[in-house]
């Protein structure tokens, strides 16, 4: 039985800092000691969730080295499932954080799984496309030979072109194009050498338009791929249609909601509306609460 895979991720930083009215251009030591220290309050609230019986052996947390060293030092103690990622904060193409030291980074937390976020479209800047491909290909054979589990995100931004032709709608975009262009984007990446054990896609409302993406993820003997649905910070709502649609879908395996889960309460802890384990105990139930849908959803 393929594992499966709850993720909560809070490696945001760009998003993370502005959230609470930093300055990203100037991140002093007491912003990020602020901003550490909320993102162990997410770290609390997912320790919460497995005690109250989110599945330790499909439970993972995924934060960045910025401001969450010391949580992934815990959490290796714990034994919790560790994702690192290493791109580039806010960037449209792909870049390692650290440069040509990225093997460096990764040794030092020596973590289960690498992530990437990675912006793809096929219809898109095809120079571009092929400067991504070359450094995740490296990455994607670095992690293979060195034992870690690769987890690519992808996104799929409309080009102005796709979005002019869906009448400049990001809805009717995401309806009758995203599908299809997530698919290509699948294929030709494979093609040319980038090997993911997980992709982290967006939602979709459609099971056959998931499965068909699932079915190009695990083409080629690929069997043992898996797939995880993000939440890309939209509302509980969409989020609850996107993973009930996706987890009858065979090969997808589990999800990655973050914002959803913990922006509203670490915000209303912020304004000090909330004491810091109401805050955690928030996180928490809101984290179980996709766990269950998950579990219940895909009759499992």
């Amino acid at each position: 039985m393929r594992k499966k895979l709850y993720i909560l991720p809070f490696d945001h930083r760009g998003s993370f800092i502005k959230m609470f009215g930093f300055d990203p251009a100037h991140v002093d030591e007491t912003a990020t000691a602020v901003l550490s220290d909320y993102k162990h309050i997410i770290y609390e609230g997912f320790l919460m969730a497995l005690e109250q019986g989110v599945p330790s052996h499909a439970a993972a947390i995924l934060v960045d080295e910025q401001f969450g060293s010391r949580i992934q030092n815990e959490a290796r103690e714990r034994g919790v499932t560790r994702i690192l990622t290493i791109e580039k904060s806010g960037q449209d193409e792909f870049d390692f954080e650290y440069g040509d030291d990225f093997a460096e980074h990764i040794e030092k937390f020596s973590p289960d799984y690498v992530k990437v976020l990675v912006r793809y479209n096929t219809g898109g800047d095809t120079q571009g496309n092929k400067k991504q491909i070359e450094k995740l290909v490296m990455l994607s054979a670095y992690c293979h030979k060195e034992g870690y589990k690769f987890l690519f995100e992808l996104l799929v931004p409309a080009t102005s072109e796709q979005l002019a032709s869906c009448g400049g709608s990001e809805d009717v975009y995401e309806k009758t194009m995203r599908a299809g262009l997530m698919r290509s984007a699948v294929r030709e990446l494979q093609a040319d050498g980038v090997e993911p054990d997980v992709w982290k896609l967006e939602g979709l409302e459609s099971s056959e338009d998931m499965g068909s993406i699932a079915e190009a993820a695990r083409s080629g003997g690929r069997n043992d791929v898996g797939i995880v649905v993000l939440g890309r910070g939209e509302s509980d709502e969409k989020v609850r249609v996107w993973l009930g649609a996706s987890a009858r879908v065979d090969g997808v395996i589990g999800f990655a909601v973050g914002r959803t889960v913990f922006k509203e309460p670490l915000l209303h802890y912020h304004e000090k509306h909330a004491t810091r384990e109401e805050t955690a105990h928030t996180i928490a139930d809101n984290f179980k609460r996709y766990a269950d849908l998950f579990e219940s959803a895909g009759g499992r």
